[in-house]
């Protein structure tokens, strides 16, 4: 697997999900670029994987949220003349609070990394794979993917079309030997809670799930090709529940859960 030329790229590679999934790619020998905005960590993910794991790690320190977000990733995978076998789509941000009082500009930053970068990205990388009949994209969602979300409304809206996007391009590539998967976590561990802005109370805290465990599920249903990859059975309970009951008592139920 370790071809001088070939990598898997991940974008929110440095901690949580992401580095989690690095790690399982880098143990299976992939190349790994990974994109991230601290340039520190980029840095010492590099070193730690190179000597580890014996493969070749490359590093874009970039904000997927400005202008041009995935141009530097476009110039870098060219310039190199890099073979993208997988790419997984991980980096994302969320909100927290009354749409109405978030703050002003915040929902294109939201936009532009959990939508614009990874639509432009999985269009990019997809027609390679297409021309060489051959490659993977692991899109990672939420299982907010499912429904609406009063006082997280952007994040539930963009997860939702993370969602419906890649089960369209799941089908419509399926047999042209191209892996197309979703990702829907619920809840995790990691630093993605605090940054939204989102407090957990201890009791909630006891059902988040450890990243790894969440990873391994990952990495496992994208290599047999699965299209949709809910991890944790409570989880799964949970997505069946909330298509069994009316859409107005799951939006309550949320927006009690978020108060």
């Amino acid at each position: 697997m370790n071809i001088l030329n070939r990598y898997t790229l991940i974008t929110g590679g440095t901690e949580g999900i992401g580095l989690e999934l690095a790690k399982l790619f880098a143990a299976d020998k992939h190349n790994l670029i990974i994109v991230a905005r601290n340039e520190d960590k980029l840095e010492d993910i590099k070193v730690e994987f190179e000597k580890e794991y014996k493969i070749t790690v490359e590093i874009i320190p970039t904000d997927l949220c400005v202008d041009k977000f995935c141009e530097k990733i476009i110039n870098v995978v060219e310039e190199k003349k890099i073979i993208v076998d997988n790419l997984i789509n991980n980096a994302g941000i969320g909100s927290f609070g009354f749409f109405a009082e978030s703050e002003e500009g915040f929902e294109a930053k939201l936009i532009n990394i959990n939508i614009i970068a990874l639509t432009t990205l999985t269009k990019y990388f997809l027609k390679g794979m297409i021309k060489r009949g051959n490659g993977g994209i692991l899109n990672v969602a939420s299982t907010a993917a499912f429904t609406s979300g009063p006082k997280m409304s952007m994040y539930y809206s963009s997860k939702a079309y993370v969602l419906s996007l890649t089960e369209a391009i799941h089908d419509e590539v399926k047999s042209l030997g191209i892996r197309v998967s979703c990702l829907c976590p619920g809840p995790v561990k990691t630093s993605f809670q605090e940054s939204a802005g989102i407090k957990k109370s201890e009791k909630a805290k006891k059902y988040l799930m450890d990243a790894n465990r969440v990873a391994k599920e990952a990495y496992l249903g994208f290599i047999k090709g699965k299209t949709i990859i809910i991890p944790g059975y409570k989880n799964k309970l949970l997505i069946l529940g909330n298509k069994l009951i009316p859409r107005v008592l799951s939006r309550k139920i949320i927006l009690k859960n978020n108060s």
